[in-house]
């Protein structure tokens, strides 16, 4: 609980089995965080199995796809405060606490993943990733009038519950590009929406979204053009 306020943490999962026990236990922050949730996205290890065995809930969304698995997670959870987070080693527990910091000002708390002091060095994170990055947030910024943005695809974001109830019907995208779909819809309804730098280490596994150039290109090019549809008002 934080200020007297429930907190939840959603984990979209897909063949995580490595990491999947020590990313429940470095988020169930004692005191604070209240529960998590995994949200087994038709793993075919046993990432289900082993969350089994945390304190977590264990929920499965049968339609594939990284947007899918995260709008379940959010409509499981039951917390106050919701935050979204990965279960790949590639965040850490502790920055839960700077979201929370900001939460009693701002609807949507982002974190960023391009402030290289908190790169760390095993991270996926090379400057063709962070200029991409940086860019295609920029291009948010500036065509929906959203405050300074530096990282469109970071995982890790609390949402205050009044604005997810807000945008949660309002959400449509089911693949990689779900991130900025959510701060776009966030943005449409006047929500106040911040970013603050988190850390960002290396991942256990490969990426499913960035870990090849292609996946990374394809993602990117999805995400302008969700950015770009929503300009012209084919967005929700």
């Amino acid at each position: 609980m934080w200020d007297g306020q429930t907190v939840s943490v959603v984990f979209p999962a897909y063949n995580e089995e490595q990491y999947i026990r020590a990313a429940v236990e470095d988020f169930f922050l004692p005191g604070v965080v209240d529960e998590v949730i995994v949200v087994d996205n038709n793993s075919r290890d046993r990432t289900a199995a082993e969350a089994a065995l945390t304190r977590a809930r264990v929920v499965t969304e049968t339609k594939q796809g990284y947007g899918h698995a995260l709008r379940r997670g959010l409509r499981e959870a039951t917390g106050d405060l919701v935050i979204m987070a990965e279960p790949d080693g590639t965040f850490v527990g502790r920055d839960v606490l700077k979201l929370l910091a900001y939460a009693g000002d701002f609807d949507m708390v982002c974190g960023t993943r391009t402030t290289r002091e908190l790169i760390w060095e095993q991270a996926n994170m090379g400057w063709f990733l962070r200029v991409g990055n940086w860019g295609v947030a920029k291009l948010l910024q500036v065509l929906h009038d959203g405050p300074s943005l530096t990282d469109c695809g970071c995982t890790l974001r609390l949402t205050r519950r009044p604005a997810l109830e807000q945008i949660l019907g309002k959400l449509s995208v089911g693949g990689s590009h779900f991130l900025p779909d959510m701060v776009i819809v966030a943005l449409k309804r006047g929500l106040k929406v911040i970013e603050v730098p988190v850390n960002y280490r290396g991942r256990v596994g490969e990426s499913k979204i960035t870990g090849t150039l292609s996946g990374t290109l394809r993602t990117g090019f999805r995400m302008v053009s969700l950015i770009l549809m929503h300009r012209v008002g084919l967005g929700q």
